[in-house]
């Protein structure tokens, strides 16, 4: 079984709505710490969606 990237933009999003709350608490409590942990898991949500695209495209 092939996988088509499916996992991996589901995990990516996954990521990515975890590190924008992540931010907007850190954000709204002034944070930074926290802040920087959801900018670091969006990042981190990005590359995993461009991985599930880059397997769809092969």
């Amino acid at each position: 079984m092939s996988d088509n990237g499916l996992s991996d933009k589901i995990k990516g999003g996954i990521s990515k709505t975890k590190g924008e709350v992540k931010d907007q608490v850190g954000n709204a409590t002034n944070n930074k710490s926290l802040q920087a942990e959801g900018k670091m898991d969006k990042a981190k949500g990005e590359v995993q969606e461009g991985i599930g695209k880059l397997k769809d495209n092969k």
